[in-house]
């Protein structure tokens, strides 16, 4: 709370202590039953996609991506191949 109103972030700081573990946690939980099909791995603030046919990548692709954006985060697609 301040003086005025209820403080929100709306960038994400850094130098909070254990941010990147809670980062970690919470991208495992929304991503949790992807990475136990073992064709998912997250680690901090990448996804690996592991498949063998371009077909099915595409489609675990696309159920990241829709996860991740319902829960409000957000990529940049030029920072990925």
């Amino acid at each position: 709370m301040t003086p005025k109103r209820l403080f929100k972030l709306t960038v994400m700081f850094f130098g909070l202590t254990n941010f990147l573990a809670m980062f970690q946690i919470m991208i495992n939980k929304i991503l949790r039953d992807l990475i136990n099909t073992g064709k998912v791995i997250s680690f901090i603030d990448n996804v690996i996609v592991k498949t063998k046919e371009e077909e099915s990548h595409d489609k675990i692709v696309e159920r990241v991506v829709k996860k991740l954006a319902e829960n409000n985060i957000y990529v940049k697609p030029e920072k990925y191949k």
